[in-house]
């Protein structure tokens, strides 16, 4: 127990003391204009403007993707697919591929979504990537959160003559929401921070445009001309400016991993907030 508590203490004293010294680095460069800027050559007037759009629009694509798909793919393994080999072997590979390194992901990306089907170094590769990196996650958080949900109210369910899809949509899906939830936060706040997968499909390392919105003014009100645009994310701009050996630049780089620190620690906090208020207003 206190190996435990010493290996917590070095680990959270040293991000305490990377993220300060970010903190006295960046702080300064943040301000309006560094948000609503597009980078540049003077990294005096270089903004995180199509960094932080671009990661907004690949999350959107990744949660689209990944969440209902790795929900679904949850519930069938826990309460609807046969326990069998096939079953087992399916299982153990998808509580493997949680732990596969990034790279890998964006090499099979790179084959699949890009040059097999044509996607090319889009927004809609790059999203669907990172949806591959996270689907495990979700599946075996909403595997857990379902299976952590007492026998007993299967078997009043069962007792009282609901069906198996009543059970799962009326009292295992509800109940188990804050920790699916969780799980959904956790691999989306992963999925922000990668870097390997969205330079192997190609993700451009400057970029001086948005890509084009997807609200329009005219009917239908809505495009996806943004899926198949080029983009660029927040890590991708932070390594742009590490590699380059002006000061300045550095201290840009500190300001926008400030920012993509502040994004997952929202993240992991909105996750841990939504699951108190679904567990105070559970009632069993």
């Amino acid at each position: 127990m206190i190996a435990g508590i010493f290996a917590l203490m070095i680990a959270v004293l040293t991000f305490m003391a990377l993220f300060a010294h970010m903190l006295l680095d960046g702080m300064p460069r943040l301000s309006w204009d560094f948000f609503t800027s597009f980078p540049s050559r003077r990294p005096e007037s270089a903004g995180i403007l199509s960094a932080w759009v671009g990661t907004t629009l690949v999350m959107l694509v990744t949660a689209i993707s990944a969440v209902p798909l790795g929900i679904g793919s949850g519930i069938y393994l826990e309460e609807y697919a046969p326990k069998n080999l096939i079953t087992e072997i399916i299982e153990i590979n998808v509580t493997n591929l949680a732990g596969v390194p990034s790279i890998i992901y964006g090499l099979l990306a790179l084959g699949l979504f890009v040059y097999q089907f044509s996607f090319g170094q889009s927004i809609l590769a790059a999203g669907l990537a990172l949806a591959l990196l996270i689907l495990p996650v979700v599946i075996v958080a909403t595997r857990e959160a379902i299976r952590s949900i007492p026998v007993t109210i299967r078997e009043g369910a069962y007792a009282l003559g609901a069906t198996k899809w009543q059970i799962v949509s009326d009292h295992l899906l509800p109940y188990s929401s804050a920790g699916i939830l969780t799980g959904i936060i956790i691999g989306l706040a992963r999925a922000i921070g990668e870097t390997a997968p969205i330079i192997t499909i190609g993700a451009l390392t400057f970029i001086a445009f948005l890509p084009p919105s997807p609200v329009k003014n005219e009917f239908p009100y809505v495009s996806f001309e943004w899926l198949t645009a080029p983009f660029t994310v927040m890590p991708i701009q932070m390594f742009n400016w590490v590699s380059r050996p002006e000061e300045a630049f550095q201290l840009n780089a500190a300001a926008a991993g400030l920012v993509l620190v502040v994004m997952t620690l929202a993240m992991n906090g909105l996750a841990i907030y939504l699951r108190y208020r679904m567990r105070k207003n559970i009632k069993w």
